[in-house]
């Protein structure tokens, strides 16, 4: 079955950068088969605040969509393999302190919008890594 592990967080000051790593290794498994992940995602929960999702990766053709207050300052990649997803944020603030989450799935027929709004398509999630920014 797909298994999902991030790594990379940790405590930075504001204005610095960290780079987060996953990587999703397995299959999914269906009732005629398999499948490979469609899409995979970072999401972020910060104490006391509901999961928000940061971005997600289409992994078919690369498409992108990211949370507005991410924007300009994250940037989600994937490699060659389809199987690692990268989050480098850059200009950190206090307020993306959380518990960062990657997780796969499919998304076939789904906006990307939606995707990273529901978190519905991702049925398999990492333990999560912390960051932590300080002013």
């Amino acid at each position: 079955q797909l298994q999902v592990e991030e790594s990379g967080g940790g405590s930075v000051q504001a204005g610095e950068s960290l780079r987060l790593s996953c990587v999703a290794s397995g299959v999914i498994k269906t009732s005629s088969g398999y499948k490979y992940h469609e899409c995979m995602g970072w999401f972020r929960q910060a104490p006391g605040k509901e999961r928000e999702g940061v971005a997600v990766v289409y992994t078919g053709n690369g498409y992108t969509c990211y949370n507005d207050s991410v924007k300009g300052r994250f940037t989600a990649s994937q490699d060659k393999s389809k199987n690692n997803l990268y989050l480098q944020m850059n200009s950190l603030t206090p307020e993306d302190t959380a518990m960062y989450y990657c997780a796969a799935g499919t998304c076939e027929g789904v906006r990307c919008s939606r995707a990273l709004e529901t978190a519905d398509q991702f049925g398999f999630w990492g333990q999560g890594t912390q960051v932590t920014v300080s002013s």
